[in-house]
């Protein structure tokens, strides 16, 4: 699919999405969205599995999908899975391939979805496939709710080796808001996944395609969700640059991308899309494991949503619902050298200048035992520690923080002052204002190494360069790969980039503020008086001439002349 394809499903289901949420604000809509969005997907991959795995076997509905002897023998099998409403016309419509084969083959099921936990880490029951789910809408079948919550209930406690509770906890398919009895909210919910099912089905739907549509729609909703959506999404323009630093070597990034990276981790990870980039860069196989923290809980299932829709196995990531700043997750806890957690890369754009309460017992902490803690009117380098602090030696982190980090002075200068003292910060970026639905801000990407190999710190301005837009302005792909490539070459070019020694940094007391490195001022063009004097005497005598002619007109049409104001 190209993207221009690409952008068209997204804005078909950003329209259905607009056209449907009713009385429900864009926030609440899009986790039903993207919900439903999750559950096609699922059953997709499934079913293709199912599929392959049952070769011959697998039941084919491409002659006839309308009511065969086949489908009315499994009807009462499948009934005992899900009631049908006993309304003319009533279920008969389409019976997924999987519902005629479980009916079929009960005493082989068992071995079956051991087979499909084994290959696709997951089971999904033939009534709580997308298929199914869609037909009962497109039936209006008076148990479509009742089905959705034992399929949710069903994919959150038992589809997966690994438990995820809790994952469509922020759904609420008894809202007042799908309306005000279960007739009305299973009618509101025939109708969504109808639309939802119609605007999917004018497109090819193969895992890839969406996944990227899961991600067009989160920015979107972001889109419309002003401060809100920095809790969730970190624009892709920016995903691609830190992911893009962290993928390549951390002693010698010239020599290009790593081949794996073992652990990578982002302690306020939102949807996840900043992890994923991370793997875009390096292939599915090119990562150990992805490693994620969330406070917010819609957030957090978005994010767990977000890995599997994009391919990535349950086994291969692990996401934790708490506080990065208290460090609640427990992995992350061991102090035995020899157990403890260390990531190769780090990535993070969290809360800027959040407040929290710093206190006695956090400044005994591991994290920030040896830096102090950041002022209660700004958690940005508490963030930043804590993540470092889980930096392996060949690591590489890279964090979107506010330009006040640079500069402000206080604990935050003594942080600031430490980490540069003991060689950690290795490149300082500052990008353009008002590239985040959030903030129009400007911000930069600090980039951090436990061990690096240049002595001095590289600045690179890229605050104009970028394009402007009517909300937010955008970074292009010719920005984006200009700031990696002075990154991974090191290079120095006139007001844009420069490698700026520790001595010089230290003789401006530790301040990192971009500006103090980097002119952006442009040289005054010279003036050359006599080139210009005699343009003037030139232009004089041109008047003049001008004026001679004009008045040999006028005497010849015996009218008065014009004095020229050069002569008197």
């Amino acid at each position: 699919m190209t993207q221009q394809e690409l952008n068209k499903l997204g804005s078909t289901l950003w329209a259905i999405a607009d056209d449907l949420r009713g009385a429900m604000n864009a926030d609440d809509f899009r986790d039903y969205m993207l919900s439903f969005l999750f559950l096609r997907y699922l059953s997709d991959n499934y079913e293709a599995a199912a599929q392959k795995e049952l070769g011959a076997d697998y039941p084919n509905l491409a002659s006839n999908p309308i009511l065969t002897e086949e489908i009315r023998e499994a009807r009462s099998a499948y009934q005992k899975l899900v009631p049908t409403q006993q309304t003319p016309g009533a279920g008969r419509g389409y019976v997924s391939p999987l519902t005629l084969w479980y009916a079929a083959n009960a005493g082989d099921v068992a071995e079956f979805e051991k087979q499909m936990r084994r290959k696709v880490h997951y089971v999904i029951e033939p009534p709580h496939l997308w298929s199914s789910i869609a037909e009962l809408a497109r039936t209006q079948n008076d148990f479509l709710l009742q089905t959705l919550e034992k399929g949710f209930k069903y994919i959150e406690n038992q589809s997966f080796d690994s438990t995820f509770q809790g994952l469509f906890s922020e759904i609420n398919l008894n809202s007042e808001k799908l309306g005000k009895n279960y007739t009305e909210r299973n009618a509101k919910l025939c109708k969504i996944i109808s639309k939802i099912a119609e605007g999917i089905a004018q497109f090819s739907t193969n895992s890839d395609i969406l996944g990227d549509a899961y991600e067009y729609l989160i920015g979107q909703f972001a889109a419309g969700s002003g401060k809100k959506a920095g809790e969730f999404y970190t624009p892709q323009q920016m995903s691609a640059i830190l992911s893009a630093i962290v993928a390549l070597d951390s002693q010698e990034p010239a020599t290009g991308k790593k081949k794996k990276l073992d652990k990578v981790l982002d302690f306020a990870c939102g949807s996840g899309s900043l992890l994923l980039n991370v793997r875009k860069q390096l292939g599915q196989h090119g990562i150990g494991k992805i490693y994620g923290q969330e406070s917010n809980i819609t957030t957090y299932n978005l994010a767990r949503m977000n890995m599997l829709l994009h391919g990535v196995k349950d086994t291969e990531f692990e996401i934790h619902h708490g506080d990065t700043l208290l460090n609640d997750w427990a992995i992350l806890k061991e102090m035995n050298p020899a157990k403890k957690l260390l990531f190769d890369a780090v990535v993070a754009n969290a809360p800027f200048s959040l407040r929290w309460e710093p206190n006695d017992t956090l400044a005994e902490d591991f994290r920030f035992k040896s830096y102090g803690l950041a002022p209660k009117s700004a958690a940005d380098f508490a963030f930043l520690l804590h993540g470092f602090h889980f930096l392996s030696d060949q690591g590489t982190m890279a964090i979107i923080l506010p330009h006040g980090v640079l500069f402000r002075g206080g604990a935050e200068e003594r942080i600031r002052t430490k980490l540069l003292k003991d060689g950690h910060i290795d490149t300082v970026i500052g990008l353009p204002a008002n590239l985040f639905f959030s903030t129009g801000i400007p911000v930069c990407i600090l980039v951090l190494k436990k061990c690096k190999k240049p002595d001095d710190v590289l600045f690179i301005n890229a605050s104009e360069h970028f394009e402007k837009g009517k909300r937010q302005n955008r970074l292009l792909p010719e920005h984006i790969d200009k700031i990696v490539d002075t990154y991974q070459y090191r290079k120095e070019e006139e007001r844009y980039s420069r490698r700026v020694t520790m001595a010089e940094i230290e003789q401006n007391d530790f301040n990192l503020n971009i500006s103090r490195y980097i002119s952006t001022a442009k040289a005054e063009e010279q003036i050359d008086l006599q080139v210009v004097n005699a343009e003037l005497v030139a232009l004089e005598q041109k008047i003049v001439a001008s004026t001679d002619r004009h008045n040999d007109f006028l005497n010849e049409l015996g009218l008065p002349s014009l004095p020229c104001v050069l002569r008197e």
